[in-house]
């Protein structure tokens, strides 16, 4: 079995759906991997940068990613099948060889300037996190923005990335005009279990701290408790709600554990490692919870499960909700009325 790696999440880069091989990290002469894998970025000058959303069960019609791949390195996270389309494995490639989408603030800014163009909320955030440790450097979320806030397009954010608070500027004064809202992804409280679950993510106490900026500049905040995992993180339900609250979270939702395509043995070989003793009961929750199996991509199933143990944890969810006064996940809604395309060069208006 392959040892867990510091700041990585998968514990190996198995090959992708699609091809025979995996782009894999050059072994050392034993054949094992590498102690330290540094991350590698991948540039991309991308046609087109919004993605529209036909799911029924996902609350927005219109996202943009400025990245492929996540540094975070969460073992869980749906997104990592994404990478096989680029012939690279969603194991430890998906958190080492990060695609950047260059130019994507001038591509957002032509297709906002297209007259068939009709305004409607934009997510960050939707498959892999806008604040992941690169955007230090590369900035393209902070120039997204800049591009949403001088057309006045309302948009939210989902992170795990406490480096939201870095744009608190653009926040806030776009907040005072109801037009963006963040969603704080809290996966659990507990730093040991963040440092192996969720490596290179901010930890439980930065993020609170986090939705507590961000509540204190007047940008409504939202926290997501996701993924909810059994025999994980599923006795932390009603501490993370409690503790997003008390910093001054507005609403909340969350996401039952999904493993699609080549998640399932990620996940597996994770708690495999970690959590030996309990890694087939957590198995056997989640196949009760998805018609037997270990995913189930139905539409209206996917977020929350069926059965008895998802049913429990939707029934402590909306109690624990309305004890701390929180609202659903939907609670905030963003003005689309104040859209404007601003005048550019060459416009008529820009000799007036």
């Amino acid at each position: 079995m392959s040892k867990p790696l510091k700041g990585r999440g998968a514990l190996s880069n198995p090959a992708n759906r699609f091809a025979p091989r995996c782009s894999d990290i050059d072994p050392v002469e034993d054949g094992e991997l590498p102690s330290r894998i540094d991350t590698r970025l991948i540039y991309e000058r991308p046609k087109t940068i919004i993605s529209r959303n036909q799911s029924p069960d996902v609350p927005f019609e219109q996202s943009v990613n400025p990245y492929r791949g996540c540094e975070h390195g969460c073992i869980y996270c749906y997104a990592r099948p994404s990478h096989a389309y680029w012939d690279l494995s969603p194991g430890l490639d998906f958190e080492t060889r990060i695609i950047c989408k260059e130019g994507a603030a001038e591509r957002l800014e032509q297709e906002l300037r297209a007259k068939n163009y009709r305004c409607k909320p934009i997510t960050l955030g939707a498959n892999t996190d806008p604040y992941q440790p690169l955007e230090q450097q590369r900035n393209i979320t902070g120039e997204l923005l800049e591009v949403l806030a001088r057309f006045r397009h309302p948009f939210s954010i989902i992170t795990k990335g406490a480096l939201v608070t870095r744009d608190l500027d653009i926040l806030a004064e776009m907040a005072r005009q109801q037009l963006c809202s963040v969603m704080i992804s809290m996966t659990t409280l507990d730093p040991e279990l963040k440092r192996t679950l969720e490596p290179r993510a901010a930890g439980p106490r930065t993020r609170l701290n986090a939705i507590r900026e961000l509540t204190a500049a007047g940008v409504p905040v939202g926290v997501l408790v996701a993924p909810l995992i059994p025999m994980i993180n599923d006795r932390e339900l009603e501490a993370i709600l409690e503790a997003s609250a008390a910093a001054g979270a507005r609403s909340a939702g969350y996401i039952f554990v999904r493993l699609p395509h080549e998640v399932k043995d990620l996940f597996r070989e994770w708690l495999d490692a970690h959590y030996p003793d309990r890694a087939e009961h957590v198995m056997s929750l989640i196949r009760q919870s998805r018609n037997g199996q270990e995913n189930d991509s139905r539409f209206g199933n996917r977020m929350r499960g069926e059965g008895l143990f998802a049913e429990m944890i939707a029934q402590r969810f909306r109690v624990a909700l309305r004890r701390q006064g929180l609202q659903p996940r939907l609670g905030i809604e963003l003005r689309t009325d104040l859209f404007e395309v601003p005048p550019q060069a060459g416009d008529q208006l820009s000799l007036l």
